[in-house]
């Protein structure tokens, strides 16, 4: 599955210090089985996933530091600047949920498979009534007159 809400503020607790109990409390736990909650969360794939690239951020800045430069985060963390190619990313990566990759591609399927227009339809159609009007049985008699008021 995906990282839910309460898995993402428990990754943040845990981030900013916490003790696993105090990040599931912090998260929206109750009291009473947080404690069970946070070692329950603790062995779930997506949170180790969380944890193991905020490891990586907080190693790259402080190398950064050290060296006296300044950080390019979107690069290290894979942020794009570019949202179609995040999407595209996100569609292509076999380790995401299937319903998130789903979602991607829904959004952004639009933008590179743009949809026929409704309008070039209407003239297509348009213009075979045009033809059929001139090369009918019925032209012969000339084009419709209007109709007369009685």
């Amino acid at each position: 599955m995906a990282l839910t809400d309460l898995k993402r503020r428990f990754v943040a607790a845990l981030q900013s210090g916490l003790s696993g109990a105090k990040a599931a409390v912090r998260a929206g736990y109750s009291e009473k089985g947080a404690a069970q909650a946070a070692s329950r969360l603790m062995k779930d794939r997506d949170v180790q996933a969380a944890l193991a690239r905020g490891a990586e951020v907080n190693k790259a800045k402080q190398e950064a530091k050290a060296a006296g430069r300044e950080l390019d985060l979107p690069t290290l963390a894979g942020f794009y600047a570019d949202p179609l190619e995040f999407l595209r990313a996100v569609v292509n990566d076999g380790e995401q949920d299937m319903k998130l990759r789903t979602d991607a591609a829904k959004a952004w399927a639009p933008y590179v498979h743009p949809r026929k227009d409704a309008a070039g339809k209407k003239a297509a159609a348009n213009e075979k009534a045009k033809e059929t009007a001139t090369t009918g049985r019925f032209t012969q008699f000339g084009p419709p007159s209007a109709p007369t008021k009685h």
